[in-house]
């Protein structure tokens, strides 16, 4: 079967890497890609959004499967359009339906969603322009800390969570007055904020069935210790030390069986992944929030302990056989470090040669490439998160051990990392 992936991150090298292993793949076609998938597969030049292009180059390459990586195609329809060509009627395509996918593209819909179903969450209300004034006398009423998100889509970075009134009305007033993220802030959504230590869950469905592939901690801050600017994932491990049977369990009892049982009753159309984003607040567990595809950097944790053939699941889920499948997983732990470009999550370069790739020669370390392209027949960076470099260990501390040793063998210009990942579970 040819399989076209689509996405550029280090997200799609790690889906990239585990399809391409699979004996059910024959050709794979990764759009855009980056240095990093090209190893895999066929890096071909599409836009994500153009889906009239899309489908002709599905077309014209006998595609079997398209794979949707990151969020906005699917937000923007690409289920939906893909699945409803005539000439493409047999084509498997991995991902929520835009219906399904307003749980990651509206934070207004997934908590609704989530009050429907009874699903544990923070209190919450909602807000606009034509609301505004009664959104600030909401602030100045709240508990602290208070959470404020743009309803939307911002790139991973619509939250804010405020210390102080003062700083919560000033974010409300850039999100929903000056616009910060467009109309991704038109609607504001407040919320309480939950203490504890987050969690993502990962789930794949058929809308019906489901299987739980994976658990990680991501590290958002910038800087060692949980501190400074949010950024896409710094660094993440598997499995967490507090995710034990117990507390998994009242996930899938409270969540992730409500959660499915609610697509299946709202008739919403899911055939992809679930990335239930948790708070364990005194080993209660809440949602934070959904996202409808694989997170970025728990892939590269997630996908390489997973034994299963990935693909195999996938036509599992196409032919609604999924509660034939059991989940493998590697005993072992697996930590990510994120190399980043200097400057991150502010203004960067681009364009920077990055040397010593090919020098850690450990089996257990993999090495996905998150923002690299070529040029000239040599790697350079591409983004502000670079490399996602991912190892094995017989536990957590081993794992980010031999992560940092790869690391130092590698070089570029205003290189950094945080050497502090899973430092809460030393």
């Amino acid at each position: 079967m040819n399989i076209l992936l689509l996405g550029s991150g280090g997200r799609e090298h790690a889906l990239a890497y585990k399809m391409k292993q699979s004996s059910l793949c024959n050709e794979l076609y990764i759009a855009p890609g980056n240095a990093g998938t090209s190893q895999c597969g066929t890096n071909v030049a599409l836009l994500l959004n153009e889906f009239d292009t899309i489908t002709q180059f599905c077309i014209d390459y006998q595609i079997g499967m398209v794979v949707v990586g990151p969020e906005e195609p699917l937000v923007k329809g690409i289920y939906d359009h893909l699945t409803s060509q005539p000439s493409l009627n047999n084509l498997m395509v991995i991902g929520p339906s835009a219906k399904a996918a307003q749980l990651e593209g509206s934070k207004s819909f997934s908590k609704e969603f989530m009050q429907r179903h009874h699903i544990p969450t923070a209190a919450y209300a909602e807000f606009n322009e034509s609301s505004f004034d009664e959104g600030k006398q909401y602030i100045r009423k709240h508990t602290l800390p208070v959470v404020l998100k743009a309803d939307g889509l911002a790139a991973g970075k619509g939250v804010v969570i405020a210390s102080n009134h003062e700083e919560a009305l000033q974010a409300f007033e850039e999100m929903i007055i000056n616009k910060q993220f467009g109309s991704a802030s038109a609607k504001v959504v407040i919320e309480e904020f939950l203490q504890g230590i987050e969690l993502s869950l990962f789930v794949l469905t058929d809308g019906v069935d489901y299987k739980v592939i994976g658990h990680a901690k991501d590290y958002k801050r910038i800087g060692e210790g949980d501190t400074g600017l949010n950024t896409g994932g710094m660094g993440c491990v598997t499995p967490v030390p507090f995710a034990d049977e117990a507390f998994l369990k009242k996930v899938e009892d409270q969540i992730v069986i409500p959660t499915i049982k609610g697509f299946e009753k709202e008739e919403m159309v899911y055939k992809g992944f679930v990335f239930i984003g948790l708070m364990n607040n005194n080993g209660e567990p809440f949602v934070i929030e959904y996202n409808c595809r694989m997170g970025d950097p728990e892939t590269e944790v997630v996908i390489p302990r997973l034994k299963n053939d990935l693909v195999e699941m996938f036509i599992a889920l196409h032919h609604g056989e999924l509660a034939s499948i059991q989940i493998e997983q590697d005993s072992r732990s697996v930590a990510t470090i994120m190399a980043v470009s200097g400057g991150y999550p502010g203004d960067y370069q681009k364009g920077i040669e990055i040397d010593g790739l090919n020098k850690p020669t450990d089996n257990d370390v993999l090495i996905f490439h998150a923002g690299t392209s070529m040029q000239n027949n040599v790697v350079v960076t591409n983004g502000g998160r670079v490399l996602a470099v991912s190892a094995f260990g017989n536990n957590m501390q081993e794992a980010v051990g031999k992560a940092k040793t790869a690391l130092q063998q590698i070089h570029f210009s205003e290189m950094y990392y945080r050497n502090d990942i899973g430092y809460e579970f030393e």
